[in-house]
């Protein structure tokens, strides 16, 4: 059973192919020619299955499965910000970087050194059998610094209830125990692996 992947970063990639090992997984840039997805959901389910579904039809092949992941930090001090627009906070064609120093700089101008946040992964499956979605979510605190090179968009300001360090600072093996991401994939494999079964 073929996973395609609905996504192009290459930090998202590597987590969903490290957790879904005993499957062949690629990136959709690796059997499709790259294309944008116009992302128009409200919310990160609805933007997870429009890539799902994008994708899926644009493959066309019966045999695949597309697996697409919308995900994001909420900050509910800043009214849940950045939210869905997570991956572009500090513009269309902003970085990593970027988005991390400016919810650094937001943080910051008001004063806020530390305050409750939460990850949100939505996990959505476009297959021959129907769509399907899942959620998992990881809580702590983002403070107005960036801490570790480790992980990948907001991870050096995060740091998880329960821990000291943040996720920029923690081995990747130790944050793919805990993510959201990894929470998600956990309900996402109990489907695939029943849609195995169909297969």
């Amino acid at each position: 059973m073929k996973i395609i992947l609905a996504t192009s970063n290459r930090g998202k990639i590597r987590e969903i192919k490290a957790f879904l090992k005993d499957y062949e997984v690629k990136g959709f840039d690796e059997v499709l020619t790259p294309f944008e997805i116009d992302e128009t959901g409200s919310t990160f389910k609805e933007n997870a299955l429009i890539k799902a579904r994008a994708v899926f039809k644009a493959l066309d092949d019966k045999n695949a499965i597309v697996l697409a992941d919308d995900s994001g930090i909420s900050v509910p001090i800043l009214g849940n910000e950045p939210g869905i627009y997570s991956a572009r906070y500090a513009g269309i064609e902003a970085s990593d970087k970027d988005n991390l120093a400016k919810l650094i700089a937001t943080l910051k101008d008001k004063n806020i050194a530390k305050t409750p946040a939460f990850y949100t992964a939505a996990i959505a499956l476009a297959t021959p059998w129907g769509e399907f979605c899942v959620h998992g979510w990881m809580h702590g605190d983002v403070i107005d610094e960036a801490r570790g090179e480790n992980g990948f968009g907001y991870d050096p300001m995060f740091i998880p209830y329960g821990y000291s360090q943040t996720l920029g600072q923690m081995a990747e093996d130790e944050k793919l125990q805990i993510s959201h991401r990894t929470q998600a994939l956990v309900h996402a494999l109990t489907i695939l692996n029943s849609l195995k079964g169909i297969k």
